[in-house]
């Protein structure tokens, strides 16, 4: 049998990390290259392949037409083989995630999912973080994390997750007291319940129902979804909660009050340092997330 020649790994593994990382100057301090080092290799790979995969101008290097195609060709093999060589080996160590999730998030949506990931990547583990302030500490305490925002910082690798509809929710018997029909002075006489997270939701629900001096008897604040659900479900008040969440809490003693659909400010992110990308148990819990469709 004839042996394929293959590319040189080094130099596949900097066009690799160019790619993924956005620049050369970053790919090469990850590999503790100079920057003419990782040029040279580059250079090697497009010599073996006989094709230009980068444009150089003022030392700066952007992929051609051909550079594209190429990486989207040999992106899911050089995958397949870390995968390969990873299940293979006694002598990896794990691969240690520390990802920042918001409860009901992990809860309703990655946990119901989350055996699929450790069938794929066996020495992938994760350890969770749900506190506050997950954004901030990205990059710090957190090597990724998925958060509920109107839209991430500026400077970070994110991936919008869903589109939501704002809804208010609450228990069965409280919905039939209030009736089918918003009135402001039966609402103003009510609780509403009220997410740390999701503080402009209630104005844009009110805004919908032409309500937006609406000045309930009070408003109670969580910083948990699931607290927010139960509350609701035992008729302390009326939620300002995503359809999403509704739906996926599959509580039989809540409902939805009034048939409107609200557009959302807030939308889950997957987010992390654009950097993080290179490291590999980012890179595989980022594939896996945007591949699943959580």
């Amino acid at each position: 049998m004839v042996t394929r020649r293959l590319p040189p790994l080094r130099a596949l593994e900097a066009f690799m990390r160019t790619v993924r990382l956005g620049s050369a100057r970053a790919a090469a301090e990850e590999l503790n290259l100079s920057p003419s080092a990782l040029s040279r290799r580059i250079a090697n790979l497009e010599e073996f392949v006989g094709k230009k995969l980068f444009t150089r101008a003022r030392q700066a290097m952007a992929l051609t037409d051909e550079g594209h195609h190429f990486y989207e060709a040999v992106n899911p093999h050089f995958e397949a083989l870390a995968r390969a060589v990873e299940g293979q080996s006694d002598n990896l160590s794990l691969l240690r995630l520390r990802l920042g999730v918001l409860p009901l998030f992990g809860t309703q949506r990655l946990f119901p999912r989350i055996a699929e990931l450790r069938k794929l990547h066996p020495l992938l583990h994760i350890d969770i973080d749900s506190g506050p302030h997950l954004e901030q500490r990205v990059g710090d305490t957190l090597d990724a994390a998925i958060i509920l925002s109107r839209g991430p910082e500026r400077g970070l690798h994110a991936v919008r997750l869903d589109e939501n509809k704002v809804h208010a929710i609450c228990s069965k018997e409280l919905a039939g007291r209030i009736g089918k029909s918003p009135e402001q002075a039966i609402l103003a006489r009510q609780t509403f319940l009220i997410h740390n997270e999701l503080p402009e939701s209630f104005m844009a629900w009110k805004d919908a129902l032409g309500m937006r001096d609406l000045d309930p008897m009070a408003i109670d604040h969580f910083d948990s979804g699931q607290i927010i659900l139960e509350a609701a479900a035992q008729g302390l008040g009326i939620a300002i909660m995503h359809d999403d969440h509704l739906r996926r809490a599959d509580d039989d003693r809540l409902t939805e009050l009034f048939d409107i659909e609200v557009e959302s400010p807030y939308s889950y992110w997957f987010v992390c340092k654009p950097t993080a990308l290179e490291s590999r148990p980012v890179r595989l819990f980022h594939d896996w997330l945007v591949k699943a469709g959580l």
